[in-house]
């Protein structure tokens, strides 16, 4: 390539050899040679489509620098194509430094690719929408490491452990391994971390410095013939919170100055939205620890079983206030009860500890005046003591008759979908009062509740849900729960933990959070919960304490 603003002549057919030409194909050939690979097929086309309508070239390519292997720089062609009997013979134009554009240019257009990022209502969506500006303009590999403790000092021996929630590679790269939660960062990781700068590694390709990154790294920087890795920093509030990688690969050359320098800018534009979203999966978090702090082991119970699985939104960014709960009573009841806090934020959440422990603790002291007298307890509390504006609840007490094998149930409803009784024989039905359900709590002050009663035949199981199992974004609930007990009948025959996380919606389709508890009343050919097989027990409770 000639220096900077100089003007060039090159002959471009090889049948000019003989003429008095030393084979202008061959300096043709070298010319091509100095432009980047990626840029080669595009330049060739934009070159080819030039000379047959005999128009002038103009193209940005990245060149490589006289003296260097690896070292590209933006450069803009423009070149004039000259006819020899009908065809191209040569070229006349000049090659001036771009640098400066591509990097303005390439910035602005990234930017606007990225800014779905701004709007991300979690960490990995921002991410992704970051990884889609990146790849494959600037990097064939976009890889977010997301440290596990950010912002504590890191020991001179001490290894940085990480999470991996965004890979993004160009078509023709294979994605590196999974990683697990024991994944350790290797030096440069450490060091980029300790520095708060950027770092760059350029090396042979598949020829990674192993004393530099972790081994599963090497493995896949070997394998896809990597050249480069990019490491920046994501720093929030002066803390180091993730790395961002930018890998070269399939032999390419390594990443330049401007490549790296437009990387940063996007990552720097996004803080403010990764801020935000770390501040949201922080909150989310926290939330969920109390959830589960409050989803309880179900209990053993003599001549029943009970089992629940409780399940998050698949929003990440929104935070419910469901809980559920079973409690032994003094007198060998068992209560049931499960109820949903209006809000999806922390405010729902602790809420939701607020009413579920008290209703805990009002049941067992108040175990003989009934469950409506138990939410009418926990209503005055709430509108005391809570600014929370609406709870949906059931509350159920179970008591065994030792005769028949039945048990009697005594419901109070607040509000909240009604139970769905599933009969040992006979299609699954809810249970409804001689009067509609009563209002939901913390809606009016000093409100009449009322008890109803039902007879669990053995064989029979009680189930509790919240409203997420039910209801669908635009359909009417009816259709929910026709849905839910069609479904329910036909998996009675399933052993009760399997029963209860066969009712939930799958991985992923949970609009809202769903928490589900049941009740099954034994009858003669089931074994007591006691002798239920390790793996059953297991099941259970690691549903229930694992959502």
């Amino acid at each position: 390539m000639t220096r900077q603003g100089e003007v060039f002549t090159l002959l471009g057919r090889a049948e000019d050899v003989g003429n008095g030409v030393q084979d202008p194909g061959r300096r043709l050939r070298k010319w091509q040679e100095r432009i980047h690979p990626a840029d080669r097929d595009r330049f060739d086309q934009e070159r080819a489509a030039a000379a047959q309508e005999v128009v002038p070239l103009d193209t940005v390519v990245r060149a490589r620098l006289a003296g260097t292997a690896v070292s590209y720089r933006h450069v803009r062609i423009q070149a004039v194509p000259l006819l020899h009997e009908g065809e191209v013979s040569e070229w006349i134009g000049s090659v001036a430094d771009a640098e400066e554009q591509w990097r303005l240019r390439t910035r602005d257009r990234l930017l606007e690719r990225a800014a779905g990022a701004a709007s991300a209502n979690d960490l990995p969506e921002a991410y992704a929408a970051v990884a889609g500006a990146v790849v494959p303009d600037l990097a064939d590999a976009f890889l977010v490491f997301q440290l596990r403790h950010p912002g504590e000092a890191q020991l001179e021996d001490e290894v940085p452990y990480a999470t991996r929630p965004e890979t993004r590679t160009a078509p023709g790269v294979p994605h590196p391994p999974p990683v697990d939660a024991d994944f350790a960062l290797g030096a440069l990781a450490k060091e980029a971390i300790g520095t708060r700068r950027t770092h760059l590694v350029v090396f042979p390709p598949g020829e990674p410095p192993r004393d530099q990154v972790s081994p599963q790294t090497a493995d896949w920087l070997v394998r896809v013939q990597g050249s480069s890795v990019v490491l920046i920093p994501v720093v929030i509030d002066g803390r180091t919170v993730a790395l961002v990688a930018g890998v070269s690969c399939l032999g390419n050359p390594p990443l330049g100055e401007s490549e790296v320098s437009v990387l940063e800018e996007i990552i720097r534009a996004f803080q403010d939205p990764l801020r935000r979203s770390l501040e949201l999966q922080s909150i989310r978090n926290t939330a969920l620890v109390l959830q589960r702090s409050f989803l309880i082991t179900p209990p053993h119970v003599d001549g029943g079983q009970v089992a629940a699985v409780y399940r998050p939104a698949s929003t990440t960014a929104e935070i419910g206030g469901d809980w559920y709960d079973a409690t032994v009573l003094p007198d060998g009841a068992l209560a049931l009860s499960i109820g949903d806090v209006v809000g999806h934020d922390l405010d729902a959440a602790t809420e939701m500890t607020k009413a579920s422990s008290m209703l805990r603790a009002l049941a067992y002291t108040h175990e003989r005046t009934g469950p409506a007298h138990t939410l009418g307890q926990l209503d005055q509390v709430m509108q005391g003591v809570s600014a929370v504006a609406l709870v949906t609840a059931v509350h159920a007490v179970l008591r065994p008759r030792r005769h028949d094998r039945c048990w009697d149930v005594t419901l109070s409803n607040a509000g909240h979908p009604p139970p769905l009784l599933v009969p040992a024989d006979g299609p699954a039905h809810y249970l409804h009062g001689p009067r509609s359900s009563d209002p939901p709590l913390c809606v009016a002050p000093r409100t009449e509740r009322h008890d109803w009663q039902h007879t669990l035949r053995p064989g029979d199981t009680l189930v509790l849900y919240t409203d997420g199992l039910v209801e669908v974004p635009g359909e009417d609930i009816s259709d929910g729960l026709r849905r839910l007990a069609a479904h329910a009948t036909g998996l009675r025959h399933l052993p009760l933990p399997r029963f209860v996380t066969g009712l939930r919606a799958p991985a992923g389709k949970a609009g809202d959070d769903i928490a589900i508890i049941a009740f099954h009343a034994h009858d003669d050919s089931e074994r007591s919960p006691e002798h239920r097989t390790g793996e059953e027990t297991e099941f259970c409770q690691g549903d229930a304490t694992n959502p």
